[in-house]
Order: C-alpha cells, then sequence, then structure tokens
C-alpha cells in the first residue's frame, strides 16, 4: 500500500504542473501576438526605409536642376575655362577673385579644374563678375579689404 505521503506529494505535484499549464498558455498566447507585431513592425519599417530611399534620390536628381537656377527663374551656366578666361581678364588672383565671389582661392582652383561645381550662391556671384571691368574690380577688392 503506498504512503499517503507519496500520493499527497504526488497529487500537489500534478495539480501545480495543471495550474502552471494554465498560466503560461496565456503567456505563450501574448508572446506569439507580441512576436508576430514586431514581425509586422519590422516589415513595414524596411517598406518605410525603401520609400525613404526612393524620395531621396529622387529629390537629389531634381535637386541640382533647382540649384543652378537663380532667383528670377533662368539658369546660370558655368564653365570652368570660362572662369579662368574671366579672371585672367580682370587681372586677379585666385585669392583675390575668391575675395570677390565671398569664398576661397582654394574653391577657385578647384572650380577650375573643375573638380567641383560651384554652389548657387557663388553662382550669383561668378556671374556679376562678368559686368565689371578691371578697373571696377579693383575698386570693390580695395572695398572689401577696407572694410
Amino acid at each position: 500500500m503506498p504512503n499517503i505521503a507519496s500520493l499527497l506529494k504526488s497529487e500537489i505535484s500534478r495539480v501545480a504542473r495543471k495550474e502552471l499549464r494554465g498560466e503560461t498558455s496565456a503567456l505563450k498566447k501574448a508572446l506569439s501576438t507580441q512576436r508576430s507585431d514586431i514581425a509586422a513592425l519590422k516589415r513595414r519599417t524596411q517598406a518605410l526605409e525603401q520609400q525613404l530611399r526612393r524620395l531621396s534620390k529622387a529629390s537629389a536628381k531634381s535637386a541640382p536642376a533647382k540649384e543652378s537656377a537663380s532667383p528670377d527663374g533662368a539658369s546660370t551656366r558655368f564653365s570652368a575655362k570660362g572662369l579662368v578666361s574671366q579672371r585672367r581678364r580682370l587681372g586677379l588672383s585666385a585669392a583675390e577673385c575668391g575675395l570677390l565671389v565671398g569664398t576661397s582661392a582654394q574653391s577657385i582652383y578647384n572650380w577650375e579644374a573643375g573638380k567641383v561645381r560651384p554652389r548657387a550662391r557663388h553662382l550669383a556671384a561668378i556671374a556679376a563678375l562678368r559686368q565689371l571691368g578691371r578697373k571696377q574690380a579693383a575698386a570693390h577688392l580695395a572695398s572689401l579689404n577696407a572694410g
């Protein structure tokens, strides 16, 4: 005949397992729904990131056309050779030309070498250089150096 203590112990462990199964099944269901929600959020995040990349590429393609446009709507052309000849026509060094345009001599060298293209604000200043004569450029430089 079995011992009462061992029967009681086995019954208590059986009831405890049954109770734990009930508690853990609710937790398993919650965990499953949370995991599926996380997976859905990850998919949505990836889709949004792809859309953002697509939009940024599209805006980057259309941005250079907007950058070279002046405020009156007409586009300002830029030529590295044109800048070199303009600077020589005015008799300016790269540093002096940079002072007139509002940039450094190194930027002027890079523009003339064709390594980079000037920004819209500099394009307007370069276009204004075309209107200046040698004496006007020297006077403008003198006023900038004095001020």
